[in-house]
């Protein structure tokens, strides 16, 4: 028999206001009297097994394409082709391009820029180390990830910084204040796209091994991507490449800060590095959930979900699951865990870039568990509000034993 979600009893999931072990428990509380629950714009689940499968649905849409009636505003009825995003498309668009890019996204092309990904990170670590202190998210989260991105397209050094600028405007499309930062977000989107679609001519003309290149390049049965789709997966690598791992790294030494002990045996056992990033990730990760949307009646175990019902997917509830992880509160590096993490997502979205990020993130823990020696924290966190949809610490000040290259 089917039953209309709306005509359910079902618990309610609030977390405006809490931090983030209250949202867990409250997430959990709930998860044990239903699978399903409701939230303050519609439901929620957060059992890892119904988190799974939701997201492998695809008659569940990304709600990313709401974001502008979300934020209280008209949906926008001209947006031009070319700014459709892979990270919001469906349907059979959406496949063809995940099936054209992915030789580009495998875990051996991220392994070639692990070299350069050490020299920025020990760059940057440079700078610091000697005094004992840092506020570790200016002085390394934020400009870490964007050499290596700007090294990915082929773009020169001198254009960091405009890279970094339009990173950081792009992504304020997250933080639920749209209506104010929209000429910031649409600004930046226009100036990344321009100087995109340079480097695409520059790249037709002289080819190279960058991922721009390689991307004009591909070709499947005579089927090739557009100007218009290269511009549109670059900017998609930029925003998923850049404030996922400066928060994730973020959390991650906030999270290390916290257990000293993890932090001596990733130290001296590098090996662990990949376990560690798993576990960093499980256990704080930095992308919280995602939504999705019904574009109709759908029917999930059971429960009609009507056209436009809103569906929020906790990934780090899941992240928590006891059906699935022995002492799931419990953070260890060396767990031999066999249940994979969700915060990279799950279906058609998992997250394209995460053999990159888990690199990032595998480099630069090696290296600072090494160079910053005794970490803790030096002063106040600062945390993002709880409704930005990548959080992290805004402010990380810590100190460390001194230490020099």
């Amino acid at each position: 028999m089917v039953t209309s979600v709306y005509e359910l009893d079902l618990p309610l999931v609030d977390t405006a206001g809490l931090d983030r072990e209250e949202s867990l428990a409250v997430i959990a509380d709930a998860r044990k009297r239903s699978w399903l629950a409701r939230t303050p714009l519609g439901f929620s689940v957060s059992r890892q097994e119904d988190c799974v499968s939701l997201l492998r649905d695809r008659r569940f849409h990304n709600a990313l394409s709401l974001l502008r009636e979300m934020n209280g505003m008209e949906p926008d009825e001209d947006t031009p082709e070319r700014r459709r995003s892979i990270l919001a498309m469906e349907g059979d668009d959406h496949a063809r391009l995940r099936r054209l890019v992915a030789p580009a996204f495998t875990p051996a092309a991220a392994d070639r820029l692990r070299p350069f990904m050490r020299e920025v990170v020990g760059g940057l670590v440079d700078d610091f180390s000697a005094s004992g202190r840092c506020e570790v998210v200016q002085d390394l989260c934020e400009p870490y990830p964007i050499p290596i991105i700007c090294e990915l397209f082929g773009a020169p050094k001198e254009d960091w910084r405009r890279f970094s600028a339009w990173a950081t405007d792009i992504f304020r499309i997250f933080n639920q204040n749209l209506a104010e930062d929209l000429p910031l977000v649409e600004a930046a989107g226009a100036g990344l796209e321009a100087y995109i679609d340079e480097l695409i001519t520059s790249r037709r003309a002289t080819p190279g091994d960058d991922l721009l290149s390689v991307l004009i390049a591909i070709e499947e049965e005579g089927d090739r991507l557009s100007n218009q789709e290269l511009v549109s997966l670059a900017v998609a690598v930029l925003m998923a490449g850049t404030d996922t791992t400066r928060n994730q790294l973020a959390c991650a030494l906030a999270l290390f800060a916290e257990y000293p002990g993890q932090w001596s045996q990733l130290a001296a056992r590098p090996d662990l590095a990949p376990r560690a990033v798993e576990e960093v990730m499980r256990y704080l990760g930095a992308v919280r959930g995602t939504v999705r949307v019904t574009p109709e009646d759908v029917v999930f175990r059971d429960v009609l979900f009507p056209r436009g019902t809103l569906v929020s997917v906790s990934l780090a509830g899941a992240n928590r699951d006891p059906d699935l992880y022995d002492e799931p509160d419990t953070f260890d590096i060396t767990a031999e865990r066999t249940t994979q993490q969700m915060t990279f997502g799950s279906g058609i979205h998992h997250c394209m870039g995460a053999a990159l990020a888990r690199a990032e993130l595998q480099e630069a823990l090696v290296l600072l568990s090494r160079r910053l020696p005794d970490l803790a924290v030096d002063g106040p966190i600062e945390w993002k509000p709880p409704t930005f949809g990548i959080w992290g610490p805004a402010r990380l000040p810590l100190r460390f034993t001194p230490t020099t290259a």
